[in-house]
């Protein structure tokens, strides 16, 4: 059997249109932001340096030449091409163990993406529901995890992330939770700050008057009104958990080997800083190219989503 969409074409058409609306507007906002970006040339070529970082993350398999886990001895330490030595086939040479590094540095590159797109994801979400929370209704829960919140920002970040990565062991799993366990904090801080200042305007009051509940105002009225800052927090943070996986890794207790992480060949090359520099100078320079582009797209993505940074 099948549906009779004419039975009810008032309910259909205006489904359909509400979905065509939120699709217009969707494209709208992001035509609009291509659009100021022009006028950010930093910010743009921060965001295309970026997409060619996800883009070599996510066909890596198809443009790595060697295997970035096993390699041949005889090959150790070899130079990159540019250098006396170097050959095409190992294009940025290659490690202590033979493996080709430029295999190794683009493997690694889909561990720091993924550890920062996951940690900051769910630190965004537990964050901004928290915040919500807090904000609309006051009380024993905003005080309560108001507090939990400034205990956690009494502990650096880094160690913090170090003590709980010795508890928990290393791993990708206990990577990304002890980078979120904290990283919530400041999303909570921020949209519970928002969310105290806009509950207060005429257009939540309106809601309120009307009977609409507490979560549908949350989330259809007050969210949408503050979403750019998380956003813009979002994309600042990213680059942060980059550095700090690469920093566990660095320490040994990230992403654990056969697996690369430049944070791990950063830390693996410094022995070998006299006859084989490229090994932790090549993952670093890549580390540093892609949170500093990461920076700039969001500071360009602040001065053009948040009003109180635009100039007459």
């Amino acid at each position: 059997m099948t549906r009779n969409t004419d039975a009810n074409p008032e309910v259909f058409n205006g489904s359909q249109s509400y979905f065509v609306m939120k699709i217009k507007k969707t494209t709208g906002n992001l035509l609009f932001i291509l659009k100021e970006l022009k006028k950010h040339p930093v910010a743009m070529l921060g965001g295309i340096i970026i997409s060619l970082y996800i883009i070599m993350a996510l066909f890596g398999p198809m443009i790595t030449p060697h295997s970035g886990t096993s390699g041949d001895l005889t090959d150790r330490i070899l130079p990159p091409v540019w250098m006396e030595g170097g050959s095409w086939n190992n294009i940025l040479g290659t490690d202590e163990q033979g493996i080709d590094l430029f295999s190794r540095i683009i493997e690694g590159a889909r561990v720091s993406l993924a550890v920062g797109l996951i940690a900051t994801t769910i630190s965004v979400i537990v964050g901004t529901s928290l915040g919500l929370l807090t904000g609309y209704f006051r009380g024993w829960l905003d005080t309560v995890v108001s507090r939990i919140a400034d205990l956690l920002l009494a502990f650096p970040f880094l160690i913090f992330a170090i003590g709980m990565m010795a508890f928990l062991g290393p791993g990708f799993l206990n990577l990304i939770l002890a980078l979120t366990f904290i990283g919530w904090v400041e999303f909570f801080r921020i949209t519970r700050g928002e969310s105290l200042s806009e509950q207060k305007k005429e257009y939540v009051e309106a809601a309120k008057s009307i009977g609409r509940s507490p979560v549908k105002i949350m989330i259809s009225e007050i969210l949408p009104n503050i979403i750019q800052t998380i956003f813009v927090l979002a994309t600042l943070r990213f680059g942060y958990m980059i550095i700090m996986e690469a920093s566990l890794s660095f320490l040994g207790l990230g992403v654990q080997p056969p697996t690369p992480a430049w944070g791990s060949m950063i830390a693996s090359g410094r022995e070998y800083m006299l006859n084989g520099w490229w090994l932790s100078t090549i993952p670093g320079i890549f580390l540093l190219v892609l949170v500093l582009n990461v920076n700039l797209f969001g500071e360009g993505l602040r001065d053009i989503l948040d009003p109180r940074m635009k100039t007459k």
